[in-house]
Order: C-alpha cells, then structure tokens, then sequence
C-alpha cells in the first residue's frame, strides 16, 4: 500500500484524473490524501466530488473554504445566484443532497500518527497545540456532521475573533477555528490571524509572517497543506505545500509519503 497526497483540485477533474495515472494510484490498496478545495472555479466540481467521494476509504479529504461554501449554498444559506457557474452545475446536479450530505462529513483535520503527518487545507493556528488543534476541529466536525450544520454554516463567515482564547463563545470558536484550518495564511507575532491577503510572503510587508514562520506549540509535525497558491509547491521536512495553482494555469501537484518524507512528486499541467 502506498499514500499519496494532492493540492487543491478546485475542479479541475481532467488534471486531477490525469495525475492519478502519472503517479500510477491503485484504489483497490492505495490511500490518497487530498489538501480540501475539491471545487470551485475549475470546470467540473460535480464530477470531482462524485469521483472522490465513490472511492470510499480509499481517499481522505479534509474541507476546504470553498467545499465549505459549497455547503453553505446547498443549505439556502448563500445567495445561489452569485454562485459561480461550476458550483451551481454541482447544485442542480441528481445526487447533490447526497454528496453535501458527504461533504459536511469530511474532517477539518486528519492526523495519522503511525505515519507521522497531518493533513489540514490552510494549517495550524500558531498558538494551538495539536491535541488543541484536533479539539476544536472535532467539536466543529461533529456540529457540521449534526443537527447544528446549518447553525455552523450562518456563523462561519466573518474575519473576527483573530486571536484564539479559552473566553470565546461557543460560535466564536467555530469560526476561529473554521478560518484558521481553512482560510489562514498570515499572522502578525502575536499569532492573531490576517485573513486579508494572498499573496507571496515577501508581498505582505514587515509585521505579517506565514504561519508556519511563527514559533509554535506544533513545531516538529509534519504538516500537509493547501490554500496558498501564491507558495507553489513547498516540500520542506515539516512542511509539504501542495497548492500549485492548476485552476490559475499552473500544475496539480501529488507526491507519495513515506515515514521517512515525500518519496516522489508529479506534477500535470492545466489543461486550459
């Protein structure tokens, strides 16, 4: 058995179907972790979340911002007329309830601690631990896989509170840690979240930092990601940076995980 991982699909199901075969994936004994952001701008997000999502077991998927969007469409929540024409292909598709159904089931966060990574679409706020990490991504798992999900859906949106605290409100820690696992690229030092900008590091000006530049509690764990395609592809020993921009023009990147690190990597190129 092998584990594989890819950046955001965003729907680009062509590139993705491709980089499957590059990289020689078995569904029948290969596991394939995916970074969030199924959908959204590509060409075809429902063809994307009914082929992942009928690989059972074999794929781990963790939300993304978009995928939570999507969410929140399908739920009556957002406005569907400003919904991006791909997005809205998946909301009238046949089996839509279905695959939200699926979806809002998905984890924030996977952690495999036998082979030593973690799995999360924009990373780990910098004053969290992972055993705090995994907390409150489980208590938003849980309401979004209830009776709260819609609940979960209205509150999400919204770029305050910045700063993690134990006094947070029961919603406020829901978005925190909603935007923090899906949405965050900088930080100021004090780890308060800038939810702003999305552009490369040396474009934000001295006070802002990646994250992942930050001293924090998790440092050592090996962290796979997505969401920055401003980064490209980043394989560094504790980080592995898998958005390469395929829905901007660029490459859908997949590399194969070893507990010693990324054995290999492939990446397919936009299809336009």
């Amino acid at each position: 058995m092998a584990v594989f991982a890819v950046g955001d699909i965003q729907g680009c199901y062509r590139e993705f179907r491709a980089l499957l075969r590059s990289m020689n994936f078995r569904d029948d004994c290969d596991i394939l972790w995916l970074t969030g952001d199924l959908v959204s701008r590509g060409h075809d997000s429902l063809s994307t979340l009914r082929y992942v999502s009928a690989m059972g077991s074999s794929a781990i998927t963790v939300l993304g911002n978009h995928d939570l969007h999507l969410l929140a469409l399908a739920a009556g929540l957002r406005e569907r007329e400003k919904a991006a024409k791909d997005l809205l292909k998946v909301l009238k598709g046949r089996d839509c309830d279905s695959l939200m159904d699926w979806l809002r089931r998905r984890p924030l966060i996977h952690h495999d601690e036998d082979l030593g990574y973690t799995l999360v679409h924009a990373g780990l706020s910098p004053v969290w631990t992972l055993q705090c990490a995994l907390k409150q991504a489980g208590k938003v798992e849980r309401a979004l896989a209830g009776d709260k999900v819609n609940k979960v859906l209205k509150k999400m949106y919204g770029n305050k509170p910045d700063q993690w605290s134990e006094e947070l409100d029961r919603t406020q820690r829901w978005r925190y840690t909603i935007n923090a696992c899906t949405r965050m690229r900088f930080c100021y030092d004090d780890g308060r979240l800038e939810l702003s900008q999305n552009g490369p590091p040396e474009a934000a000006g001295g006070e802002l930092k990646p994250w992942f530049e930050l001293p924090r509690p998790h440092q050592g764990l090996r962290i796979i990601f997505g969401h920055w395609s401003a980064l490209g592809l980043m394989l560094r020993p504790e980080l592995i940076g898998l958005d390469s921009g395929c829905v901007w023009g660029r490459s859908l990147t997949g590399v194969r995980l070893e507990p010693e690190g990324v054995a290999q990597s492939w990446a397919v190129p936009c299809s336009g």
